[in-house]
């Protein structure tokens, strides 16, 4: 009894700290709350930098945050004829998994808040739920826009999920490792967007794809059909959605900085190289016209054909490397 109560002793004083330590670091910083806040504070960038650049005034600092409370406080409309589980969960889901994968990311140049071996690919295909869920909810209703913005949403990720998923393993590759953090610290000795600038062009273009940018919007091309998928979407659901977008834009622009602008170190330097990014979609966005759903297919079939050979010459340089030639 009097070894038992040694050990008890031993063990319950660490163990609410680390359960506060935990739920800190989940719920507040490095995820949680301050993703949520960072996702506002770039979808503002973003589109204060397209007005910019578009001779517009653009958004005040605090629309993004004042278009997610007026969302939230609305009421949410559920049309007839649909599921309403599969309604009301489908935000929910996107904007846990796009959470989820924070957890794996050195945000704000800090280690992440968990890390295990192979953890780089599940955070890929946890940013593919968002688009996952986007068709879902658009084809669980019975509106014309809504099934034709979830056609275009599904076939649009099988056009860049496989050219995005490879412009991020050429950094593995050459790292050794299929962990985010191990990948980062060898990425931050030197500038990978040197030796593999047609993996870092594609990610960067597979983000936008991802996130339904211009000239990638074709599946919520307000000209055509509305807000494509989410056309019957308002309040809280909408909401949700817009806040997962904000949160893979983040989790997205880190990753690639971290691989390919030589790391992400300290806030400072993700703050820096983050914005860079930023702009450098932006730009992309203000200079390209849409693409029909037929042209992105077409042409993201060259792009993969790209960075495979980029792949195959890293393979070839690791191979020769670890044999000594």
């Amino acid at each position: 009894m009097g070894r038992t109560k040694t050990v008890w002793n031993r063990v319950l004083p660490e163990a609410p700290m680390n359960t506060l330590t935990d739920l800190i670091e989940v719920l507040i910083f490095p995820s949680g709350l301050f993703v949520l806040a960072c996702g506002l504070a770039y979808e503002w960038v973003d589109r204060k930098l397209v007005a910019r650049l578009q001779n517009r005034i653009g958004p005040r600092w605090f629309q993004p945050l004042a278009d997610v409370i007026k969302l939230m406080s609305k009421e949410e409309v559920v049309p007839a004829g649909v599921d309403k589980i599969l309604f009301v969960g489908l935000p929910i889901v996107s904007l846990a998994g796009a959470l989820t994968a924070t957890l794996y990311v050195p945000l704000a140049g800090i280690q992440p808040a968990y890390s295990f071996s192979g953890d780089l690919i599940v955070t890929l295909y946890l940013l593919s739920l968002m688009t996952l869920c986007i068709g879902l909810a658009g084809a669980n209703t019975r509106d014309f826009f809504s099934l034709i913005g979830a056609t275009r949403a599904l076939t649009q990720v099988f056009s860049y999920e496989a050219p995005f998923l490879l412009a991020l393993l050429g950094p593995a590759i050459a790292a050794g490792s299929w962990q985010i953090n191990v990948i980062s610290e060898y990425a931050s000795e030197s500038w990978l967007v040197m030796t593999q600038p047609v993996g870092f062009i594609i990610a960067l273009i597979g983000l936008m794809g991802k996130l339904e940018l211009p000239p990638f919007d074709a599946p919520e091309a307000e000209t055509e059909i509305v807000a494509g998928a989410l056309t019957e979407y308002s309040g809280r659901g909408l909401a949700l959605f817009r806040l997962g977008k904000g949160v893979e834009l983040v989790v997205g622009l880190t990753l690639i900085a971290a691989f390919y602008l030589g790391g992400v170190g300290n806030p400072v330097i993700f703050v820096s190289k983050t914005l860079a990014l930023v702009l450098i979609l932006a730009g992309l966005q203000s200079i390209l016209t849409r693409f029909r759903i037929d042209q992105v297919v077409r042409y993201w079939r060259y792009l993969a054909l790209l960075v495979l050979l980029q792949m195959l010459v890293i393979i070839v340089v690791v191979t020769a490397r670890g044999s000594g030639l």
